[in-house]
Protein backbone atom coordinates (compact mmCIF):
# COMPACT_ATOMS: atom_id res chain seq x y z
CA UNK A 1 0.00 0.00 0.00
CA UNK A 2 1.26 3.57 -0.90
CA UNK A 3 1.90 6.48 1.25
CA UNK A 4 5.03 7.01 3.67
CA UNK A 5 3.60 6.32 6.59
CA UNK A 6 1.29 3.75 5.27
CA UNK A 7 -1.48 6.09 5.33
CA UNK A 8 -4.16 5.84 1.62
CA UNK A 9 -7.34 6.92 0.72
CA UNK A 10 -8.58 3.90 -2.59
CA UNK A 11 -10.22 5.66 -5.05
CA UNK A 12 -11.65 3.29 -7.32
CA UNK A 13 -12.86 5.25 -10.57
CA UNK A 14 -14.59 4.68 -13.62
CA UNK A 15 -12.29 3.58 -16.71
CA UNK A 16 -13.58 6.66 -18.27
CA UNK A 17 -12.34 8.56 -15.13
CA UNK A 18 -9.23 6.68 -15.00
CA UNK A 19 -8.47 7.97 -19.24
CA UNK A 20 -8.43 11.75 -17.50
CA UNK A 21 -7.28 11.40 -14.10
CA UNK A 22 -4.51 8.37 -14.61
CA UNK A 23 -3.52 5.13 -14.21
CA UNK A 24 -4.91 2.73 -11.77
CA UNK A 25 -2.34 1.88 -9.05
CA UNK A 26 -4.17 0.44 -6.35
CA UNK A 27 -4.56 -3.73 -6.14
CA UNK A 28 -8.26 -4.97 -6.44
CA UNK A 29 -8.08 -5.81 -2.56
CA UNK A 30 -6.65 -2.38 -0.81
CA UNK A 31 -8.96 -0.34 1.18
CA UNK A 32 -6.68 2.10 2.24
CA UNK A 33 -6.84 3.23 5.54
CA UNK A 34 -10.03 5.84 5.99
CA UNK A 35 -12.59 5.24 8.61
CA UNK A 36 -15.11 5.49 6.13
CA UNK A 37 -13.07 3.42 3.76
CA UNK A 38 -12.40 3.48 -0.09
CA UNK A 39 -14.86 6.01 -2.88
CA UNK A 40 -15.77 5.49 -6.03
CA UNK A 41 -15.41 8.11 -8.80
CA UNK A 42 -16.70 8.75 -12.15
CA UNK A 43 -16.63 11.97 -14.29
CA UNK A 44 -19.41 14.22 -15.07
CA UNK A 45 -19.07 15.74 -18.75
CA UNK A 46 -20.40 19.17 -17.70
CA UNK A 47 -18.93 22.01 -18.84
CA UNK A 48 -17.00 22.49 -16.93
CA UNK A 49 -16.73 18.44 -15.98
CA UNK A 50 -17.10 17.33 -12.49
CA UNK A 51 -16.11 14.52 -10.59
CA UNK A 52 -18.44 12.60 -8.47
CA UNK A 53 -17.31 10.40 -5.43
CA UNK A 54 -19.13 7.84 -3.44
CA UNK A 55 -18.27 6.10 -0.32
CA UNK A 56 -18.29 2.74 -0.41
CA UNK A 57 -19.62 1.96 3.25
CA UNK A 58 -21.76 4.87 3.65
CA UNK A 59 -22.72 5.98 -0.45
CA UNK A 60 -22.24 9.70 1.05
CA UNK A 61 -21.94 11.55 -2.61
CA UNK A 62 -19.11 14.41 -2.96
CA UNK A 63 -18.76 16.79 -6.27
CA UNK A 64 -15.41 18.39 -7.49
CA UNK A 65 -13.88 20.12 -10.55
CA UNK A 66 -12.24 18.10 -12.84
CA UNK A 67 -10.10 20.80 -13.94
CA UNK A 68 -7.11 20.42 -13.60
CA UNK A 69 -6.87 16.61 -14.11
CA UNK A 70 -3.61 16.56 -13.19
CA UNK A 71 -4.33 17.44 -9.82
CA UNK A 72 -7.53 15.51 -9.08
CA UNK A 73 -6.21 13.38 -6.24
CA UNK A 74 -4.02 15.97 -4.40
CA UNK A 75 -7.57 18.00 -4.15
CA UNK A 76 -9.88 15.06 -3.38
CA UNK A 77 -8.91 14.69 0.59
CA UNK A 78 -9.97 19.01 0.61
CA UNK A 79 -13.49 18.65 -0.69
CA UNK A 80 -14.28 15.43 1.42
CA UNK A 81 -13.44 17.16 3.74
CA UNK A 82 -15.59 20.22 3.27
CA UNK A 83 -18.85 17.88 2.70
CA UNK A 84 -18.12 16.08 5.95
CA UNK A 85 -18.11 19.48 7.42
CA UNK A 86 -21.10 20.14 5.79
CA UNK A 87 -22.63 16.87 7.41
CA UNK A 88 -21.70 18.31 10.75
CA UNK A 89 -19.24 15.62 10.96
CA UNK A 90 -16.75 15.95 14.17
CA UNK A 91 -14.02 17.78 13.57
CA UNK A 92 -11.71 15.20 15.31
CA UNK A 93 -13.25 12.85 13.08
CA UNK A 94 -12.98 15.40 9.86
CA UNK A 95 -9.23 15.78 10.59
CA UNK A 96 -8.42 12.30 10.69
CA UNK A 97 -9.57 11.17 7.46
CA UNK A 98 -7.45 14.27 6.39
CA UNK A 99 -4.49 12.64 7.83
CA UNK A 100 -5.40 9.30 5.79
CA UNK A 101 -6.19 11.19 2.52
CA UNK A 102 -2.37 12.40 2.36
CA UNK A 103 -1.34 9.91 -0.26
CA UNK A 104 -4.58 8.81 -3.32
CA UNK A 105 -4.46 5.64 -5.02
CA UNK A 106 -6.64 5.20 -8.30
CA UNK A 107 -8.19 1.45 -8.52
CA UNK A 108 -10.68 0.29 -11.07
CA UNK A 109 -14.34 -0.32 -9.62
CA UNK A 110 -14.73 -3.51 -7.84
CA UNK A 111 -18.29 -3.10 -6.34
CA UNK A 112 -21.56 -2.86 -8.58
CA UNK A 113 -24.01 -2.04 -5.95
CA UNK A 114 -22.15 1.51 -4.89
CA UNK A 115 -21.18 1.61 -9.44
CA UNK A 116 -25.24 1.41 -9.51
CA UNK A 117 -25.87 3.80 -6.67
CA UNK A 118 -22.60 6.34 -8.23
CA UNK A 119 -24.88 6.30 -11.54
CA UNK A 120 -28.48 7.05 -10.16
CA UNK A 121 -26.58 9.97 -8.23
CA UNK A 122 -24.83 10.94 -11.17
CA UNK A 123 -28.57 11.47 -12.87
CA UNK A 124 -29.98 12.93 -10.11
CA UNK A 125 -27.11 15.48 -9.75
CA UNK A 126 -27.32 16.03 -13.77
CA UNK A 127 -31.48 16.71 -12.61
CA UNK A 128 -30.32 19.34 -9.91
CA UNK A 129 -27.74 21.01 -11.96
CA UNK A 130 -29.56 21.38 -15.05
CA UNK A 131 -32.88 23.08 -13.26
CA UNK A 132 -30.41 25.28 -11.23
CA UNK A 133 -27.04 25.58 -12.62
CA UNK A 134 -25.67 27.98 -9.86
CA UNK A 135 -25.79 25.41 -7.29
CA UNK A 136 -22.58 25.09 -5.33
CA UNK A 137 -21.16 21.65 -5.65
CA UNK A 138 -21.03 21.37 -1.68
CA UNK A 139 -24.69 22.19 -1.49
CA UNK A 140 -25.65 19.78 -4.28
CA UNK A 141 -23.70 16.92 -2.79
CA UNK A 142 -25.38 17.49 0.41
CA UNK A 143 -28.79 17.76 -1.19
CA UNK A 144 -27.71 13.97 -3.16
CA UNK A 145 -27.22 12.85 -0.05
CA UNK A 146 -30.43 12.86 0.99
CA UNK A 147 -31.41 10.27 -1.45
CA UNK A 148 -33.06 6.96 -0.67
CA UNK A 149 -30.58 4.35 -2.04
CA UNK A 150 -31.61 0.60 -2.03
CA UNK A 151 -28.99 -0.86 -0.34
CA UNK A 152 -29.59 1.17 2.55
CA UNK A 153 -33.02 0.57 2.73
CA UNK A 154 -32.64 -1.69 5.59
CA UNK A 155 -30.36 0.26 7.39
CA UNK A 156 -30.66 4.17 7.30
CA UNK A 157 -32.22 4.52 3.81
CA UNK A 158 -29.92 7.73 2.70
CA UNK A 159 -26.62 8.70 2.55
CA UNK A 160 -26.74 11.13 5.11
CA UNK A 161 -28.50 9.48 7.69
CA UNK A 162 -25.99 6.07 7.29
CA UNK A 163 -22.65 8.33 7.55
CA UNK A 164 -24.69 9.86 11.28
CA UNK A 165 -24.97 6.04 11.79
CA UNK A 166 -21.45 5.23 10.56
CA UNK A 167 -19.99 7.82 12.80
CA UNK A 168 -21.96 7.38 15.75
CA UNK A 169 -20.89 3.39 15.62
CA UNK A 170 -17.22 4.95 14.97
CA UNK A 171 -17.16 7.34 17.95
CA UNK A 172 -18.50 5.36 20.66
Amino acid sequence: MGGEDGRVLIVRATKKLLRLAGPSTARDNDRGTTLLGPWYATVLFWRPRVVLLVNEVTLLPVLLPLAPAATLTSRIAEQISTVLTAHQTPVTVVNQERRHMQTVELGVTANRSVVGVMTELARLAEIHHHNDPTVGLVELAVRLATTPCSPLYSRNVSPDRELTATLQAITT
